[in-house]
């Protein structure tokens, strides 16, 4: 599947001014500056549909673009780091946790995480949290391009056997990179797979 057609259509500070259609939505989220709006850019063929920044915390409301008018992809506001005051954060959390928990519409949660690092307590606590609410979620690893193979593997490894502990079996994953257009056709395949089921 590759998409022709990528529109916006709203940013919304709460889930009640969200689209009120029932076309199925697709979000993504990640630690601050993991690289979600270059993978969203790559995924839509539109290198300026998400705001890329060096500053962390750039994606404060929730936004939907609708593609090829069939189904919504959702820009959500990273967590953690960003330089926010405390009063920000937590109306950022609640707007994440309200959309999340009782957006109906939501179909996969795609988690990015920076595959040059080790499991960060943040990701590992907000994925166990989807867990325990069963939230639908795969993980997407970010930034391959900057490793080298036998060190990708190698983290990925260590992540897989620290989610282990917790999971009895892993979520879905992929590996990308938003310079090289790695992983990007098996994101865009599996949102097809999964709407030809709905």
């Amino acid at each position: 599947m590759d998409i022709k057609q990528v529109e916006f259509c709203v940013s919304s500070s709460k889930i009640s001014q969200c689209p009120k259609d029932r076309r199925a939505e697709y979000a993504f989220i990640g630690r601050s500056n993991v690289g979600k709006s270059s993978l969203i850019n790559l995924l839509a063929n539109n290198k300026k549909l998400a705001h890329t920044s060096g500053k962390p915390g750039k994606t404060q409301l929730i936004n939907h673009f609708l593609v090829d008018q069939e189904w919504y992809l959702v820009d959500l506001p990273g967590y953690g780091y960003a330089k926010v005051s405390k009063t920000s954060r937590h109306k950022f959390q609640k707007m994440i946790e309200d959309y999340i928990l009782e957006r109906e519409n939501l179909v996969n949660l795609f988690v990015l995480i920076d595959s040059r690092i080790p499991p960060q307590k943040i990701d590992l606590e907000f994925i166990e949290w989807l867990g325990e609410n069963e939230v639908p979620f795969s993980m997407v690893f970010t930034k391959i391009d900057k490793l080298k193979n036998n060190q990708l593997n190698k983290n990925l490894k260590v992540y897989n056997k620290t989610l282990l502990e917790a999971w009895a079996q892993l979520p879905m994953q992929f590996s990308t990179s938003a310079e090289t257009g790695a992983g990007k056709a098996e994101i865009l395949s599996y949102i097809h797979q999964i709407n030809q089921q709905l």
